[in-house]
């Protein structure tokens, strides 16, 4: 056997969280990635930095390998030594064309494993309310190539056979075929009432059904505006979509949301937004980074025992602060004679994670909230740390000083603008049909309009701007922005649920 392997993957139908854990575990161990069309890119997030991407798709009239070049390539790899995934749509041995790969791969003696995938034979209807089998109603299913020659006038497919089968026909790939397949089955035999759901895309936000009959299903299709990629269902099944349809009921379907937190914080914003059925599109327009030296902080924490109180106005400062006293070496425990204060429910979870516990989490998740509920708690000459961002609200420093502390506001890390591409901004704002733009932060929104550019601003007149609390609302209409939606409660579930509200009304 050569030295490489190749692990031959289903990557579903489209929803990229459909995938197999074992097959999300083979992307992220890839030395090398081959990908379809109909492979999620989303999946290709999950890969190493280094490993090398390469997009093999087919389409129906635009081939970016031939499927004999295909198969050499993946030989190719694995002869070098290196661990390849093939990531194919579907199932691979679904009308994937995995077999003719994996006989490549005998005759040049390399390893390899098959991992299968949810197909979307199954899947797709499952998304549209329709299940291929259902008592009383279908007692079977059968999976049928649509991707027949069309200038061919004898049929590969046995018609006749089919239009004799009561279980449910489903046509993969065979949406340009319709007229050929519905004109068969109904030549065979086929009730022209019988029921017939065209669904294109099925399983993600551009999720699109046409719902007829044999008799009238062309027309339905043309109406709806169907195309590739698209799978045909024929049966009466199809008449349950209406009661059992989910995925389209979902409050964010069909909204696709820019989400512009750090990287590594988007992930959370993005789950709930696609729990919801909507499609987040990651555009990170703030990075942390370490500040320029460690003077202060170092200081602070060499002196941790003097300070009264310490409060934390970010997930980030507790990260930061904490990161830098695992560091130095020092003892958590030296905090054990000061209360700390949180300026929300997830920067006390992220100290109560740690097993501290908060003294005062303000009602109103900003600076002049803590200031209102400390005023009575802070004494003259009391000792504050305020370790956080370098670019943070000088409010909260000026206020606690008023109360007579004695403030170390110290920069534990700083933001910056990512590097980022305007042309991609632009492309999404134009084509890629954005419908809301969600900034969880002042400096979220700067840096926005700093990579968009003012002379841009107009392509916002079409979306909805949803912010998180007044202070970011404040700054987006400083810079002339219209905010159409703001969090009751100034938090990631906030923001979510009142984008949910809004589109509910």
């Amino acid at each position: 056997m050569a030295g490489g392997k190749v692990f031959l993957i289903g990557a579903g139908p489209g929803d990229y969280k459909l995938i197999t854990v074992k097959g999300l575990e083979c992307i992220k161990e890839a030395d090398v990635i081959l990908y379809d069309r109909l492979a999620s890119e989303k999946l290709l997030c999950f890969a190493r930095e280094d490993a090398e991407l390469i997009f093999v798709g087919k389409a129906p009239t635009n081939h970016a390998y031939s499927q004999e070049e295909i198969n050499q390539l993946l030989a190719e790899k694995a002869l070098e030594g290196k661990t390849v995934a093939r990531l194919k749509g579907g199932d691979p041995f679904v009308f994937g064309r995995g077999g003719e790969e994996i006989l490549e791969l005998i005759k040049n003696q390399i390893e390899f494993e098959v991992v299968p995938g949810i197909t979307s034979a199954i899947a797709v209807p499952a998304y549209a309310g329709i299940p291929v089998t259902h008592r009383n109603v279908s007692s079977s299913f059968h999976v049928i190539t649509g991707h027949e020659d069309p200038t061919k006038e004898e049929n590969v497919i046995d018609y006749e056979a089919l239009a004799k089968v009561e279980g449910t026909l489903i046509f993969l790939m065979g949406v340009n075929n319709l007229g050929k397949i519905r004109k068969n089955l109904l030549a065979f035999g086929q009730d022209p009432n019988r029921p017939v759901a065209v669904i294109m895309r099925g399983t993600t936000q551009y999720q699109k059904m046409a719902i007829g009959t044999l008799t009238d299903i062309e027309e339905k299709v043309a109406f709806k505006g169907i195309s590739n990629p698209s799978i045909i269902i024929v049966g009466e099944v199809v008449s349950l979509s209406s009661m059992l349809q989910w995925f389209e009921n979902k409050p964010l379907f069909g909204k696709r949301v820019l989400v512009t937190r750090t990287r590594e914080q988007a992930s959370s914003l993005s789950k709930r937004i696609e729990d919801l059925g909507g499609e987040a599109i990651e555009f990170p327009t703030i990075k942390i980074e370490r500040p320029e030296h460690y003077d202060e902080i170092d200081k602070a924490i060499g002196e941790i025992e003097k300070y009264q109180w310490i409060i934390f106005t970010s997930v980030n400062g507790v990260q930061a602060f904490f990161d830098r006293m695992k560091k130095l070496h020092f003892d958590i425990r030296l905090l054990h004679g000061a209360k700390l204060c949180a300026i929300g429910p997830a920067t006390a979870k992220a100290l109560e994670d740690m097993g501290f516990t908060i003294e005062y989490i303000p009602e109103e998740y900003k600076a002049e909230g803590i200031i209102e509920g400390l005023e009575e708690k802070i004494k003259e000459g009391d000792q504050v740390l305020l370790p956080r961002a370098d670019i943070a609200r000088e409010l909260l420093v000026t206020e606690l000083e008023r109360l007579g502390a004695n403030v170390d506001n110290v920069h534990v890390y700083r933001t910056i603008i990512p590097e980022q591409n305007r042309g991609l901004l632009l492309e999404l704002l134009e084509n890629e049909g954005v419908d809301i733009i969600t900034f969880t932060s002042s400096s979220t929104v700067r840096n926005f309009i700093q990579i968009l550019g003012e002379e841009n601003k107009k392509l916002l007149d079409t979306k909805k701007l949803a912010v998180i609390g007044p202070i970011t609302e404040e700054t987006a209409k400083s810079l002339g922005l219209k905010i159409d939606i703001r969090a009751e409660e100034y938090t990631i579930d906030g923001l979510v649920g009142s984008i949910r509200k809004y589109y509910q009304r």
